[in-house]
């Protein structure tokens, strides 16, 4: 996830000295909007995907994963 190239453990004792402080969520608003795909495992936005019922509990689906039905009237 990281493209860390120091990786070596320094004088005193730390590692990852090039490792940017913070999280990689910064930015996308409050906490919450995204979550995890439970079939590719990447990280959505909640309006990009919907929670189905899997295995008897729900679960998060991105729309890649499983594209929304359309519902012709």
């Amino acid at each position: 996830m990281y493209n860390n190239a120091e990786t070596l453990i320094s004088q005193t004792g730390l590692r990852y000295t090039s490792k940017e402080n913070g999280s990689p969520f910064q930015g996308v608003g409050g906490t919450g909007e995204t979550m995890s795909c439970i079939k590719c495992g990447h990280h959505r936005l909640r309006r990009n995907g919907t929670i189905k019922r899997f295995l008897n509990s729900p679960m998060f689906f991105c729309f890649d994963c499983k594209p929304p039905v359309k519902v012709e009237k």
